[in-house]
């Protein structure tokens, strides 16, 4: 009986992790279709256009930042502890985990959101020199918060194994950002006379809504989980008492290196909100100069970030499953997992990297009739996606087994070479990859 059970068991692991991968994938289907339709529906939208783009991608480039503090780290660093713990039968440590890692975030996150929404005037006028930016960020400012928190709980979900409720929280937020941003970008060019400045701040109040949704649904499926949480906990074997202040430490270092590499991975959409714009209106008007850079931050990185959110669901599932095989010395299944995951990141980015690269024009022409240039700038951009497949891939692998520092001092290395890439213009130089 219990040679069966031993034998049993990789094989719930592995099936477990396929069915993962494979609801997340659906999810990320569904919700960049769904992205796309609001980004099609904005860029397309009279009054919008690359100029609106232009204004809600910087506001999205500073509200990046505080949220890749607040939250991008989390979900993996929660995922992580959670599943070392679940995979030695250790509930109650594990439960105790996400307790103070929610009281934890919900601080940080709301320090966020404070910071975003008192600061909006001086980032917009003063670092990216785009005045109509700062109704968008305040209208951003309460997503911080609600992220956050929703990040602590997802983390806890995933490292129980359940990515389903991962998949459909963001699958539920997505929807209600697409019908929301839709019907509030309609309302506010009734109201305002098509502004775009309103109509931006529209597009991402709409956001701030969803994430609220989001969190909503976290929270239900909580409640409907707790007695089940309750009875794991009374059967808890090998329980390690740790001291809040431990388990707080533990936290932050696994989750602040993680953080670390993301936030040097969106630092170049964010040395681009702080010199393209400024630059470029040295030669031509600041209306034009916003709608050049709506169309890198609003066309090009949604198309370039859809191959990613494929890629997404293999290293969301892969941090807990290789934190949880590494608990138990289950060295055989870490090797699997990871050679599966990176031949389907291969799989996924090279066709993607090509398509995009040969058919730039006539994909332009087909999602943005009305606003299609941009043609060179992705053909250039498309060369980026099979190597940040990849990188997010080996990052989650190295995450996942303990390898923390790696990815921050691999990012950091490339970061270092981007700021010493000088490009003059005329009298101006500033600094981009």
């Amino acid at each position: 009986m219990t040679q069966t059970a031993e034998k049993r068991a990789p094989k719930r692991k592995k099936e477990t992790f396929i069915q993962g991968i494979v609801t997340l994938i659906f999810s990320q289907l569904l919700i960049k279709m769904l992205g796309l339709v609001y980004n099609l529906y904005l860029t397309n939208r009279e009054g919008f256009g690359d100029q609106g783009n232009g204004i809600v991608s910087a506001s999205y480039q500073i509200y990046a930042v505080l949220l890749t503090i607040s939250s991008t780290g989390v979900p993996n660093a929660i995922s992580k502890l959670v599943s070392e713990r679940v995979a030695v039968g250790d509930h109650k440590g594990a439960y105790r985990i996400f307790k103070i890692a929610f009281a934890t975030f919900a601080v940080i996150g709301l320090v966020g959101s404070l910071m975003l929404f008192f600061g909006a005037g001086l980032i917009a006028n003063q670092w990216l020199q785009i005045p109509d930016a700062e109704m968008t960020m305040v209208a951003l400012s309460p997503a911080v918060f609600f992220v956050a928190i929703s990040s602590v709980m997802r983390g806890y979900f995933n490292g129980r194994q359940n990515l389903k409720v991962t998949a459909r929280s963001q699958t539920l937020e997505q929807i209600f950002k697409t019908t929301l941003t839709i019907i509030l970008v309609e309302i506010v060019a009734i109201i305002s006379n098509t502004s775009t400045v309103w109509m931006a701040g529209g597009a991402t109040l709409a956001t701030t809504l969803a994430t609220f949704v989001g969190f909503g649904y976290l929270y239900l499926f909580y409640k409907t989980r707790r007695r089940e949480i309750a009875s794991e906990i009374r059967e808890t074997v090998n329980y390690k008492y740790d001291r809040v202040r431990n388990i707080v430490k533990k936290i932050l270092l696994v989750s602040i290196p993680i953080a670390l590499t993301a936030i040097m991975s969106s630092l170049n959409k964010n040395i681009d909100s702080f010199t393209v714009v400024r630059s470029l209106k040295q030669f031509m008007s600041e209306d034009m100069a916003i709608s050049q850079y709506g169309i890198l931050g609003g066309k090009v990185d949604t198309l370039t970030s859809l191959p990613l959110s494929f890629n997404v669901a293999f290293a969301t599932a892969l941090v807990p499953a290789i934190s949880a095989a590494k608990a138990v010395k289950d060295y055989k299944s870490i090797k699997q997992k990871s050679t599966f995951t990176l031949l389907m990141s291969m799989l996924i980015g090279l066709p993607c990297t090509v398509g995009m690269c040969i058919f730039a024009g006539p994909i332009l022409n087909l999602l943005y009739p009305n606003a299609s240039s941009g043609e060179l700038v992705l053909q250039i951009s498309a060369f980026t996606i099979i190597f940040t497949i990849l990188d997010q891939t080996i990052n989650s692998i190295l995450q996942g087994y303990g390898k923390l520092r790696v990815p921050a001092m691999a990012l950091g290395c490339r970061r270092d070479c981007k700021i010493n890439i000088k490009f003059n213009f005329g009298s101006n130089s500033f600094y981009r990859c």
